[in-house]
């Protein structure tokens, strides 16, 4: 579903029309922001090895299967990789092999940016890190993303979101007054990354267009990470202060937290920002009397007595169901937001209204039909933006892009293909989780499931 602009020009050409990306980057912060770069018009081409497979495409980071069915197939049907890797082509080759890495060196020639996020060692070790690859390519942009950059004592270590969370600061702020450091949520720091990559992404381009020069884009996740908690680190710089957990408390505003409302877990956060808003709040809660009270009279009040607060608003919450507090609140001028779960998500009408999820149809030999998919979090007024089409099944473009693009001829391309150079389908599959999604909710794998969910999505075939 796309919802277009009054002013949208639907022949006006995509913003990255023309543009060819060479992916060979894996599990999620830089394939989605490959995806991301295939919605603006890119011609991006997924690499992975026929015995490397993106994690995304088996294993503890692919989400689930259409319909909860495998397939015979399963490498190409699994959740997380089609979000991430839709509208883009693939090319299945062994780049642990020379002859994999002299197709790659190819591709780089006729490309306009590479976008790797192993460890430094990799690229450095195929030399075909920035200074050997430009030297293919003097325009090319190369994008980099890897844990801890490529300089510096943590420069090798592998990484992933967890212990970046606690690396770049934000565990020690994350959490409740006495309680461990936690968490942010799944793979936070990889959203960061995401958006920083189609930024510097854009921003080479834009570089070489003017000067006409290559350019290398550095993203290190761990500094992502720390500019999440700027204020924090500014706070010691300035005062020497660590500062401490706080929950779901705001530093100097009250009352703010997250209060349950009606429903089995069903919650609602609500921040208050100045008087006139408490004022609105005890209100709406029936509790006028509360505003000439002198624990609560000014924020400075509210801040000593946050705790006698709390389980005032929260008999009032219980009471209703999370929506209705937040219109209620909402409608009086309190900031106000119901917590909102996967279904709530998809189902939501002002996500509906500014078109945020989108339909993909799946070619009939997928057996995957009609899918929701997830669009962009940015609009352009006078260029209709959509998913492109499906991700692609393993090796789907070997011969396009071997032949197409790099005019190789039929006795090379039958070589790599006897060879195991190139192929579609995986050498060393990954085990399928087979379990009925009843199975899943009973094992925490799910918090819960709706078997009329195409009907709700309106995805029915």
């Amino acid at each position: 579903m796309t919802i277009e602009q009054p002013d949208a020009d639907p022949d006006m050409p995509l913003p990255l029309a023309g543009v060819r990306i060479i992916d060979i980057s894996n599990v999620f912060s830089l394939p989605y922001a490959a995806g991301l770069l295939a919605d603006l018009g890119a011609e991006v081409i997924k690499i992975e090895g026929p015995g490397r497979l993106d994690v995304s495409r088996g294993g503890a980071f692919s989400g689930v299967y259409p319909d909860n069915i495998p397939g015979e197939d399963a490498w190409n049907r699994t959740s997380t990789f089609n979000l991430l890797n839709r509208g883009k082509k693939s090319l299945a080759i062994d780049l642990r092999r020379p002859e994999g890495r002299e197709v790659l060196k190819d591709l780089i020639r006729v490309s306009d940016v590479l976008t790797e996020n192993f460890t430094p060692r990799v690229m450095r070790g195929w030399e075909l890190d920035y200074p050997h690859a430009s030297k293919l390519n003097p325009k090319l942009i190369m994008v980099s993303c890897s844990g801890y950059g490529p300089h510096g004592p943590y420069a090798q270590y592998p990484a992933q979101a967890t212990t970046q969370e606690a690396t770049h600061g934000l565990a020690h702020v994350t959490g409740y007054r006495g309680d461990v450091p936690s968490k942010a949520g799944q793979s936070f720091v990889d959203f960061l990354a995401t958006w920083a990559l189609v930024m510097g992404t854009t921003l080479a381009l834009r570089y070489r267009r003017r000067f006409g020069k290559g350019l290398w884009v550095d993203v290190a996740m761990y500094q992502l990470g720390c500019t999440m908690v700027a204020d924090r680190i500014l706070d010691w710089e300035a005062n020497k202060r660590l500062g401490e957990r706080i929950g779901n408390r705001h530093p100097w505003l009250a009352p703010q937290g997250c209060y349950r409302c009606a429903g089995d877990d069903e919650w609602c956060v609500v921040s208050v920002h100045d008087d006139a808003e408490w004022v609105a709040l005890c209100r709406v809660i029936g509790r006028p009397e509360l505003t000439q009270d002198a624990r609560f009279v000014s924020n400075d009040a509210r801040m000593q007595n946050h705790d006698e607060i709390d389980p005032i608003i929260a008999a009032w919450t219980a009471g209703h169901s999370k929506m209705d507090v937040m219109e209620r609140l909402q409608a009086a001028g309190v900031r106000a937001g119901a917590v909102f779960n996967a279904r709530d998500m998809h189902l939501d009408p002002h996500a509906k209204a500014r078109g945020l999820l989108e339909t993909v149809q799946f070619p009939p030999e997928r057996g995957i039909g009609k899918r929701t998919i997830i669009g962009r979090p940015w609009k352009l007024s006078r260029t209709p933006l959509t998913v492109r089409g499906p991700a692609p099944t393993l090796g789907q473009h070997n011969r396009e892009v071997l032949q197409g693009i790099l005019g190789y001829d039929d006795a090379r391309y039958a070589e790599m293909e006897q060879s195991g150079v190139i192929g579609t389908h995986p050498t060393a599959p990954r085990p399928i989780l087979r379990m009925s999604m009843d199975e899943r909710v009973h094992q925490g794998r799910l918090a819960s499931w709706d078997p009329d969910y195409k009907e709700r999505l309106g995805t029915q075939d």
